[in-house]
């Protein structure tokens, strides 16, 4: 009634209705817009298993791909960097590639798949020519430096624009995905974090893999420059603590680090757990004798952890409670990464060794094939399809080998022309692309031969 002896008030009513929906209507743009910029909603898709993500393909550091690879390759193209490469290439889900180098102006750099074009390159601190890169699904890329002798943990969008930048102590080597998406990063003093991909922040308390000093028995104590030992890592040396990759297991909270602590006699292997909103060690277990050689490789059920020392041995070591399972005397030092198919293939890498698959029969190891013919340049690969790459010394030169993974055979032989040394890793792109820099900093990208 009252609305009919006052047309005023409908009116109003309806103007107010209209303003209201239209508030709601901005408030749900910006809330948009907001999430877009950062926040603490994240919806964008890490995207394992597309493209290569992370040094050693994923959180853990398998080196093998879903993607079917091609029994025959050809060189798309080639470019000089301009300077020394250290870590493998990461692709992100649609082709976009990311290594780093110590240029001066010219840190981290990015190039199309198709073209070689460069997409851009940034400036970081030199310690980044020693940290590996990851990609998350929306082509966003995360890698550690210490400019200005500050370490840091970076994230750029994929025009190279920066997203944010958290300061940890120490430059961090490794930064994987975690299995909500947050991510995992490690410094070669020890430092662990978890930071939220969206905005940089610590999801968790910092932890410190070396300990804490008190400042009252040490008030003058300052922490080692950002830069500190990160030579060594390569060789996992003591003096880098942590010389290497993180594995993380994303259905369990678990994550895998090796640590030489200064005065122990071996290098250890430490499990972590990231869980309860707290970072807290699981078990540790003293074997990596003269320091670990690799990055430490899950299995895909994540039952077994696989790790290489300086001693030339593979150890195989239950992930339950550190135990050792089985010891394969190598002669050589498996530096790098471990390829570990899905249905437990294992093929070592080391610039010192030769081609050689193993399989993991729970309490021993056998031998599948060797080719100690084909001398290691590089990392092998695994791809769906039965098919491998890696990298070969043939003649003066270098040539990418595809070999069949049940025999290791050599399907392909693929010159990389001018290459010398040996190279960084091998990564697999979204559609089969194999993808190899050198050390001395020339990029080679094959593609599939339908």
């Amino acid at each position: 009634m009252q609305q009919v002896r006052s047309g005023g008030v409908l009116a109003s009513s309806v103007r107010r209705s209209s303003r209201a929906r239209l508030l709601a209507a901005l408030v749900a743009v910006g809330a948009v817009a907001l999430t877009g910029c950062g926040t603490d909603v994240d919806d964008i898709a890490v995207g394992p298993g597309k493209g290569w993500p992370a040094a050693h393909h994923d959180a853990r550091n398998d080196g093998s791909s879903p993607v079917t690879g091609a029994k025959k390759v050809a060189l798309s193209w080639s470019r000089p960097i301009g300077g020394p490469i250290a870590q493998p290439v990461t692709i992100g889900p649609d082709g976009q590639m990311f290594l780093t180098t110590n240029l001066p102006g010219c840190t981290i750099f990015s190039f199309q798949m198709a073209t070689g074009r460069k997409r851009f390159c940034n400036e970081l601190g030199p310690g980044a020519i020693s940290a590996a890169s990851s990609v998350d699904g929306a082509t966003n890329v995360y890698v550690g430096d210490d400019r200005g002798n500050v370490g840091g943990v970076n994230a750029f969008n994929y025009l190279g624009q920066p997203r944010w930048r958290t300061s940890v102590a120490g430059t961090p080597i490794s930064v994987q995905f975690t299995g909500d998406g947050n991510l995992l990063s490690v410094t070669q003093t020890g430092q662990v974090d978890v930071l939220s991909r969206q905005t940089g922040e610590r999801v968790v308390p910092s932890m410190q893999l070396l300990g804490q000093p008190d400042p009252l028995d040490h008030p003058n104590l300052t922490w080692p420059a950002a830069g500190h030992g990160l030579a060594e890592c390569l060789s996992g040396e003591p003096q880098c603590p942590v010389a290497n990759i993180s594995a993380v297991d994303a259905a369990s909270g678990r994550f895998f680090v090796t640590v030489w602590k200064p005065g122990d006699p071996v290098a250890t292997l430490v499990a972590l757990r990231y869980a309860d909103k707290k970072i807290q060690q699981d078990w540790s277990a003293a074997m990596l004798t003269g320091g670990s050689a690799t990055s430490p490789t899950l299995s895909a059920d994540g039952k077994t952890v696989y790790v290489g020392d300086n001693s030339k041995r593979l150890i195989a070591v239950d992930t339950a409670d550190g135990r050792t399972k089985w010891v394969q005397q190598l002669e050589w030092a498996p530096r790098g990464g471990i390829s570990v198919s899905t249905d437990g293939l294992i093929i070592p890498s080391g610039d010192d060794g030769y081609l050689l698959a193993l399989r993991d029969t729970g309490d021993v190891v056998e031998t599948v094939w060797e080719r100690k013919d084909l001398d290691l340049r590089g990392t092998p690969v695994q791809t769906a399809g039965g098919t491998g790459y890696t990298t070969a010394a043939i003649g003066e030169g270098l040539n990418l080998i595809t070999f069949d993974i049940k025999t290791g055979a050599t399907i392909d032989s693929d010159v990389l022309p001018g290459a010398r040394g040996s190279t960084t890793g091998t990564s697999i792109g979204a559609k089969g692309e194999v993808v190899v820099a050198t050390r001395i900093g020339e990029l080679f990208v094959f593609k599939p031969e339908r």
